[in-house]
């Protein structure tokens, strides 16, 4: 899923020198992630080995820092394999300089960051969303080489990513991919597809703004909420919904039309770029009255199109009572009011494009 892509980093080519860095990038049971019990690290692709199987002897390879730990070990770390470590003589400082200096020498800096697979799941809640370690220090130092530079993030849950957001030209959430996730991950690094990913949750910028959802009713000073914090802002880093791709797409020409008892919302999206992508669309509702307060926007269909390069694509949706009916907790039942409906289509919650009509009976 890639979260930010700014200028024409992206994709990278295989001819260039490339410089991997972070301990989980080379990190077998990292790359399958937790709950994963019966596995055979032997035919696990790391993010290293994929980005090695494209471009060869053109990657070089550095930890950077020590490997996270948590203050109290997993109940899984019990099970073989599961307990991440450094590797036996570990120089935490020689290696840092040793990213530093290979980010510096390359074309292409890779930084791979995230959580240990053991710091997810079951018995793994967290007070902060910072970044474990050491890798926030070590993501500064590869940037100020001046190297062009990838943030990838292995997760299970948001993390406090405000300074890569606004620093590092793209970035890219890879979650935990799996057996094969290394060759996944260099087949989107490459180009070989485009990322075409949504975020299924609002990420917030620092877990003081937790729980944050997209989908919540309107509130005193609606017009004043991005301001609630004094130090700091109180939208989403990240709105439900996002996730952007190699294509630049363009919304225009929304049509409301009544059709056979309900309403057609159509819209028309434009890949502005050289390349074929793909582009999940999204429909948002808000019912503006009605027996109960209902929440400014809400996600009401969606569709997966691929895109051909400088092509348009009609995207068209129905919206009928099943859209529009809702529980109502006051009467306990399921209520479908008269109304006047916000719509708005585009490729996340945060849409512009939009409409209104109106339901009579």
């Amino acid at each position: 899923m890639l979260l930010r892509n700014e200028g024409d980093l992206l994709p990278l080519s295989p001819h260039s020198s490339i410089a991997v860095i972070g301990p989980l990038a080379d990190s077998p049971r990292d790359t399958l992630g937790p709950w994963v019990f019966d596995f055979d690290l032997a035919e696990t692709v790391t993010v290293l080995d994929g980005i090695r199987a494209v471009a060869g002897d053109r990657v070089s390879y550095a930890p950077g820092i020590p490997v996270g730990q948590r203050a109290f070990p997993s109940m899984f770390d019990m099970f073989g394999g599961n307990a991440p470590a450094d590797p036996e003589g570990f120089d935490a400082d020689a290696s840092f300089a040793d990213a530093i200096h290979k980010a510096e020498t390359a074309d292409v800096a890779v930084v791979v960051v995230g959580e240990w697979q053991n710091m997810i799941g079951e018995a793994a809640s967290r007070s902060s969303l910072e970044l474990p370690g050491r890798q926030l220090e070590l993501i500064k130092a590869v940037v100020a080489t001046g190297t062009p530079t990838v943030l990838l993030v292995m997760n299970g849950r948001p993390l406090d990513l405000r300074w890569a957001a606004e620093h590092v030209p793209a970035i890219l959430d890879i979650w935990y991919p799996g057996t094969q996730g290394g060759h996944a991950v260099a087949d989107l690094l490459f180009g070989v597809v485009s990322p075409g990913g949504k975020l299924p949750f609002t990420w917030p910028r620092t877990v003081g703004q937790v729980p944050m959802i997209y989908s919540h009713t309107i509130s005193h000073e609606p017009d004043n909420q991005g301001r609630r914090y004094w130090d700091e802002e109180s939208t989403p880093l990240f709105p439900f919904g996002h996730g952007l791709s190699y294509g630049r797409f363009v919304y225009r020409d929304l049509i409301i039309a009544e059709q056979g008892g309900g309403v057609t919302v159509s819209v028309e999206v434009t890949n502005d770029s050289d390349r074929e992508a793909d582009e999940v669309v999204q429909l948002y509702l808000h019912q503006r009255h009605g027996t109960a307060s209902r929440p400014v926007r809400e996600l009401k269909g969606f569709e997966r199109v691929t895109v051909p390069p400088r092509a348009t694509q009609k995207v068209t949706f129905t919206v009928g009572p099943e859209h529009r009916t809702y529980w109502n907790a006051g009467v306990r039942d399921w209520v479908l009011d008269a109304s006047t409906f916000d719509v708005w289509v585009g490729g996340s919650s945060a849409a512009s494009l939009g409409g209104t009509f109106e339901v009579r009976e």
